[in-house]
């Protein structure tokens, strides 16, 4: 019967783990991401959750003979920002997953 004690104690550790997983995850969603490209001339901002929120892009950036240069900035910024998402959830969620299988 020893046995169902230490079972029933990492039972509510393991709860525990998963509500605080929850809010950790919860909190990053809320955060709010900017990413960049060349001297900030685009800026994006995604939530946590990689939502899109805001696009800004200088204007001395738009130069109707070179749509091309604008679409190519906005994709840098774009990609900018996920990867920064990325890096929070890792380091955020990491401590979480470590040493688990299938993470």
């Amino acid at each position: 019967m020893r046995g169902m004690g230490n079972m029933q104690g990492m039972m509510k550790q393991m709860q525990k783990m998963q509500k605080e997983m929850g809010k950790a995850q919860e909190e990053l969603n809320q955060t709010e991401f900017t990413g960049t490209a060349t001297n900030e001339l685009v800026k994006v901002t995604f939530t946590g959750d990689k939502t899109l929120k805001a696009i800004t892009i200088n204007p001395e950036l738009i130069d109707p003979e070179d749509p091309e240069m604008l679409q190519d900035m906005i994709i840098v910024a774009v990609n900018d920002g996920i990867e920064k998402i990325n890096q929070a959830t890792e380091q955020t969620m990491g401590k979480y997953t470590k040493g688990l299988p299938g993470f």
